[in-house]
């Protein structure tokens, strides 16, 4: 008898768990993945967009690439969920699952942020990017504010390698003189697993004239004014705002009533959810690590470790250790690598200077990430 899996969300976690599975059980796997969209990209691949290093269509692959054995990619939208019947629903059929693993990711709640929506800008979504690039084409005076509403967020690093490579944009369109760049966050320094990556930074945006406002966050925007309300009440004035949206599960996760304190929380040993043969991997899961890609991948080994271990009657001592690497964008076409263990004890963190070496490393990283889920 085949191997029942529905997995939701073709992400970092939804792509690796699902070709895992394949290569281990293709003929005795039926699985189907869901996800709303049609193509994937790296989210790192937004900030390309956004300051013209990359077009939209160079970096979107399409799912129907992906091609598995045992293997079937439905482009539909989930409408329910019920992690105890393991059954999901979609507007385009019902699914029920031997195995049912969670991908869905991390939403964003633009509306939790009073003025957000009234015409101001995001670079979370692939769409705000693109329309922040059309915008920063013709920018060329006046104070540049990239502001973080709540953590945690995707990708931490990702606001303060706007900063940078919003500086090397406007230097190389000469506007960079008549332009000022501020960010503000919530955080106390710019990547809190990592100091010396944290004082990297700090050391940049000094020398590029960045201002870093830290422990604030955003919480209103009054965009007739074009002035943004900070955490302790303060007001700072801005002609263009970069923002970054709260993040949160989806509606159809929390509805399913697996969410707590906005997430599902699982195992993170083995990344089990409380419901029986449920599964939760990536940014949709609070288990301790950030949310960012190679830590979904990271999650999607373990969970299909143990998903294949019990089809077959044993028992997998794979267990999930929250460790993976964050490449950071420095600007000068460098990058840096931060290699972090977040369920050890201590935690702990090394920093990688930034090096033309380290660029072409993440360039790799992408590169075989493309040509292992889509043969690209």
């Amino acid at each position: 008898m085949k191997l029942r899996v529905v997995v939701l969300g073709a992400g970092f976690g939804g792509l690796e768990l699902s070709s895992i599975l394949s290569e281990e059980r293709g003929d005795e796997l039926e699985l189907i993945l869901i996800d709303k969209n049609d193509t994937f990209f790296f989210g790192y691949s937004k900030l390309d967009v956004m300051f013209g290093r990359k077009t939209a269509d160079s970096v979107l692959l399409s799912y129907r690439d992906f091609v598995k054995p045992g293997v079937t990619f439905r482009q539909e939208t989930v409408t329910s969920i019920d992690p105890e019947a393991r059954r999901v629903i979609t507007d385009g059929g019902i699914y029920e699952a031997d195995v049912l693993v969670i991908a869905l990711g991390a939403d964003y709640d633009f509306s939790a942020t009073p003025g957000l929506i009234e015409g101001e800008n995001e670079f979370y979504s692939f769409a705000g990017a693109e329309r922040l690039g059309e915008l920063l084409s013709t920018f060329t005076n006046g104070h540049v504010l990239i502001g973080m509403t709540s953590a945690p967020i995707k990708c931490p690093p990702a606001p303060s390698e706007a900063a940078l490579l919003l500086h090397d944009y406007l230097t190389e369109r000469g506007v960079r003189a008549d332009c000022q760049i501020s960010l503000v966050m919530p955080f106390s320094i710019p990547i809190p697993p990592s100091l010396g990556a944290s004082k990297a930074l700090l050391k940049v945006f000094k020398e590029r004239g960045i201002t870093l406002m830290s422990n604030q966050g955003v919480t209103a925007l009054d965009p007739e004014r074009r002035v943004a309300i900070l955490r302790d009440q303060s007001e700072i004035t801005y002609d263009l705002f970069l923002g970054v949206p709260k993040h949160r599960a989806p509606d159809v996760v929390i509805a399913s009533g697996m969410t707590y304190d906005g997430y599902i929380h699982v195992s993170p040993d083995d990344l089990t959810s409380e419901y029986p043969g449920v599964y939760a991997i990536g940014d949709v899961t609070y288990v301790g690590a950030p949310k960012a890609g190679m830590f979904a991948e990271g999650a999607a080994k373990t969970a299909a470790a143990h998903i294949i271990a019990q089809a077959e009657g044993y028992e997998s001592s794979e267990i999930y250790r929250g460790d993976g690497i964050c490449y950071v964008e420095f600007g000068g076409d460098q990058v840096a690598r931060v290699e972090v263990d977040f369920l050890s004890d201590p935690s702990s963190g090394t920093f990688v200077e930034p090096t033309l070496g380290t660029a072409r490393e993440k360039e790799h990283f992408g590169a075989s990430r493309s040509a292992r889920w889509f043969g690209a």
